[in-house]
């Protein structure tokens, strides 16, 4: 059922993919890129999942029963409240096949007595449709139940990026958490600004090279070390009049002084 690829030494596997949505989209072009061969797509809506199978030259279905029963792997990327429910209806019948999940905040428990062989890959990078992406440098981790689901799951991760590491699901969780205050909250505090500046007819590209210089410099320094601003001081003049600015979003007011308070707390004594 698997072979070695023609154009390289990928062992070429015949895949699954359980999902249709921006990280299904990614990794989906990343496998067959790498050579294998994605013979079916599934998503709830037979639409969602018809635009992807094109784009990787599979099949498409909207009905779990219907998944084909003799793929090397079924990669299940959905949103984490799926997890509950997907595995139940997926893996019946398909006991040879290794089953994984991309999820990062997931157990590979969640496949316990439904397969015999099964595991995680998480790709821990933000990922948007439209926006392109080198997964050949993006940090993979990687777990699994036995030898028969590391050899496949090895072999698919090592395929797409150069990074692969192996990682527990109670240490995962850590990661994931540790991706969220890095990406999700960051990009939140970017939207704040946008709509901060938005307010008074200010672009928000006028922050990018503010931002840009950020980034860089964590690529040098620690983020404790290149922490600035009022709050590591605590300069409350400025704090104060600033958080009396966001006086029409007490939301935000109170983020603004959680975030100083905690970054005081950091750098307190230094």
């Amino acid at each position: 059922m698997s072979s070695t690829s023609k154009n390289s030494n990928t062992i070429r596997m015949k895949i699954v993919l359980i999902g249709a949505g921006n990280l299904a989209t990614h990794l989906g072009k990343a496998l067959k890129e790498a050579g294998h061969d994605i013979c079916q797509v599934y998503s709830r809506t037979l639409a969602s999942a018809s635009v992807l199978a094109q784009a990787l030259g599979s099949d498409a279905t909207d009905d779990l029963t219907l998944l084909a029963d003799d793929a090397d792997a079924y990669v299940i990327s959905v949103k984490d409240s799926a997890l509950d429910q997907v595995p139940a209806t997926a893996c019946m019948g398909r006991g040879k096949g290794v089953f994984l999940h991309t999820a990062g905040s997931i157990p590979m428990e969640v496949f316990n007595g439904r397969v015999p062989h099964y595991g995680v890959l998480y790709p821990m990078q933000t990922f948007s449709k439209a926006a392109e992406v080198d997964f050949s440098v993006i940090p993979t981790f990687i777990e699994y139940n036995d030898d028969v689901a590391e050899k496949t799951i090895k072999a698919l991760a090592n395929s797409i990026t150069q990074r692969v590491y192996t990682l527990s699901s109670a240490d995962r969780k850590y990661l994931h958490l540790s991706a969220v205050w890095a990406c999700n909250f960051v990009n939140h505090c970017y939207d704040i600004s946008s709509k901060i500046l938005a307010a008074h007819n200010v672009p928000f590209d006028v922050m990018l090279p503010l931002i840009n210089e950020t980034a860089r410099k964590v690529q040098t320094l620690s983020p404790h070390e290149a922490q600035t601003g009022p709050a590591v001081r605590y300069d409350e003049n400025v704090i104060n009049a600033q958080t009396q600015l966001m006086a029409d979003s007490p939301t935000w007011q109170k983020l603004y002084r959680l975030l100083s308070e905690s970054i005081h707390e950091t750098h307190k004594g230094q």
